[in-house]
């Protein structure tokens, strides 16, 4: 599993997340910060850092958060 960036982060875009991550597996993206979900070691510190609570665990998303990870697998191109 891995944690995906959901849409608070389109309109806040502040990247605490990228300088706590232990793997470096956030990237900028034109409309919001991803994750990488093959990269992720799912360990949360991005979750804590996060001003907006975009940040959400793969197997808890809502449906309507579910194309947020289809978005993040498609920029790092594991699609």
């Amino acid at each position: 599993m891995a944690f995906v960036i959901t849409s608070p982060c389109e309109s806040e875009k502040a990247g605490e997340c990228v300088t706590v991550c232990p793997v470096d597996c956030i990237a900028e993206g034109p409309d919001q910060f991803y994750i990488n979900p093959d990269v992720c070691i799912d360990c949360g510190a991005c979750v804590a850092a996060c001003p907006v609570d975009a940040i959400v665990e793969e197997y808890e998303m809502t449906p309507d958060e579910e194309p947020y990870l289809d978005k993040a697998e498609k920029f790092f191109g594991n699609i």
